[in-house]
């Protein structure tokens, strides 16, 4: 899964419209972010992104960007169409 598209997912997790997360976003910031998005969270790494994280890890993580990383998709850069 792409980094884009991991956003996205986030975006829609947290009830935002879509492109809304960059990931310098501090979570304390975003009203939405609670316990029930951070379940979503943990089964959308698992399911999309094949990274198996825990709630735990999730409540280590203060940005979207500690989320991606953690998800590993971080660098995950657009394929080439070579």
């Amino acid at each position: 899964m792409t980094r884009e598209k991991f956003l996205l997912e986030i975006d829609e997790i947290l009830d935002l419209p879509a492109g809304t997360l960059r990931g310098d976003e501090k979570l304390e910031d975003i009203e939405t972010w609670d316990s029930i998005a951070l379940i979503n969270l943990v089964v959308l790494a698992e399911t999309q992104a094949n990274a198996s994280i825990t709630p735990d890890q999730v409540l280590t993580c203060t940005t979207i960007a500690d989320l991606l990383r953690l998800a590993g998709v971080e660098h995950n850069p657009p394929v080439s169409k070579e």
